[in-house]
């Protein structure tokens, strides 16, 4: 795929105010049954204390993307020679491996998406947030101890110097999400991605954790990716959307222009399935018939077009770029025929 097909705008805000470049960044996979590219050709510009959220369904890309970024890919994905990733100007791929045990963690941060899993079993909460500290701001073990407290305060976990004995197996899921919280921010980096941060939790602990990562980045005028296959999630979180399908980006734009907007089918047909309060008791869910496409087997056109209910022949031969909507650079859309608000209209009324 060209690289124009996933291409956002590097002149969004001031480009002093750059904090993350991404140009054409390319993952590829090497299988027994040939080579995939999860990401393929993205493009992401991400000002100081913005939030950017990505979002689509599993599969389509996301954490892998923001695996690439972090350098964290599994060992069989390699990042193509031809990918730029710049963070505050400083070419990020370049980096050696005790560079980037600096950088990691100082520069940007991030909380996965099971804590469980991301958290140590056998070591105590205090040393994994203490360990970090005296890594990169060379505190000694009384000043990390204490910002650790402090930390844990910072994220509402109750009775902090206790939890610092404790294991990451005797903390609920919500407690545990806190804790990875608490060492992703506590050496003030200046990235926050947050990779389905809330996946694993319940409906109320997801809207804390969501408002507790919100207030904290306020607090310290952080920049935060936001991972999410729910875009009701990232409506309320971010400054703007990527919506992510097969690999790369089919519509990027403002938040709430966006949603109240969408111009590709993909996007309309996600905010389609998302549950409403004021629809009757037992109304059936709108679902997007069929399913992604194999990696290894993509069309030749439009990678959503086999799903889409507005395709035309040229969606099956063509794939289109990710171009101005409308001569903005603040909305862009990879489609053939993208909504208009009329449309949009009738499709929700059918």
């Amino acid at each position: 795929m060209p690289a124009a097909h996933s291409r956002e705008s590097t002149e969004h805000g001031d480009r002093a105010d750059l904090l993350l470049e991404v140009r054409d960044l390319r993952t590829h996979i090497d299988t027994p049954g040939g080579r995939i590219t999860p990401v393929d050709g993205v493009d992401i510009s991400l000002r100081r204390g913005e939030t950017i959220g990505i979002v689509g369904e599993s599969g389509s890309g996301k954490s892998m993307l923001v695996r690439s970024i972090m350098g964290i890919a599994p060992s069989a994905a390699t990042v193509d020679p031809s990918s730029t990733v710049r963070f505050d100007g400083r070419d990020v791929l370049s980096l050696s491996k005790r560079e980037s045990t600096k950088f990691w963690g100082r520069e940007i941060a991030m909380v996965f998406q099971d804590p469980l899993t991301s958290l140590n079993p056998i070591r105590t909460i205090g040393r994994q947030i203490t360990d970090p500290l005296r890594h990169h701001l060379g505190l000694n073990r009384r000043q990390a101890t204490e910002r650790a407290i402090e930390m844990l305060e910072k994220v509402r976990i109750p009775s902090p110097r206790a939890r610092m004995g404790e294991y990451p197996h005797q903390l609920s899921g919500g407690m545990r999400q806190r804790v990875g919280i608490a060492i992703a921010l506590s050496c003030e980096p200046k990235l926050l991605i947050a990779d389905e941060p809330t996946t694993a939790l319940d409906v109320t602990v997801q809207h804390e954790i969501l408002d507790l990562l919100h207030g904290l980045q306020s607090d310290g005028d952080m920049a935060m990716i936001l991972v999410s296959h729910d875009l009701a999630v990232v409506s309320q979180h971010t400054d703007r959307i990527g919506v992510m399908y097969a690999g790369h980006f089919l519509e990027v734009g403002v938040t709430r222009a966006m949603l109240d907007e969408p111009a590709h089918p993909y996007t309309e047909a996600l905010l389609s399935s998302i549950p409403r309060p004021d629809q009757p008791p037992h109304t059936r869910l709108t679902v997007i018939e069929g399913r992604p496409p194999n990696l290894r087997e993509m069309p030749g056109g439009c990678r959503f077009a086999p799903r889409c209910t507005q395709k035309t022949d040229i969606c099956l031969s063509v794939d289109p770029p990710l171009e101005e909507l409308h001569g903005s650079a603040d909305h862009r859309v990879s489609c053939h025929h993208p909504l208009t608000p009329s449309r949009i209209q009738t499709s929700e009324a059918s």
